[in-house]
């Protein structure tokens, strides 16, 4: 967790593989950072024996997750990014973007000029 980062209450963390947050990275109450499941990107569900199937997931720096979202393995929330509350997140959302739904889509750009830096 890097500086200012913050899991709030009720976050439920599964870091089976690294899970990170950037400096000023908020995570809301109710989400589920997943960092290994049965299903994933390119899974063979054919497979019997059923891998778990591990993967990190990276939260970028002033990115915020809101309530309940979930977050699957191997993905990165890119910089300054923000994904809207109750959403799936599959697959990777670009830095400065806000994204939102199940499955997650991207509703727009963010200013860069909320950066502090």
């Amino acid at each position: 967790m890097g500086a200012h980062s913050c899991l709030a209450d009720d976050v439920d963390c599964y870091c089976v593989a690294p899970v990170s947050l950037g400096e000023h990275a908020t995570v809301s109450q109710y989400s589920y950072l997943c960092a290994a499941s049965h299903e994933f990107r390119g899974y063979d569900f054919q497979d019997p024996e059923m891998p778990l199937v591990i993967a990190p997931i990276i939260i970028e720096a002033y990115a915020w997750v809101a309530a309940d979202v979930f977050v699957g393995p191997g993905v990165k929330i890119g910089e300054g990014s923000v994904v809207g509350a109750r959403s799936t997140v599959l697959q990777d959302v670009p830095p400065w973007t806000v994204a939102a739904g199940s499955p997650i889509k991207l509703i727009g750009d963010r200013p860069r000029s909320m950066s502090p830096r």
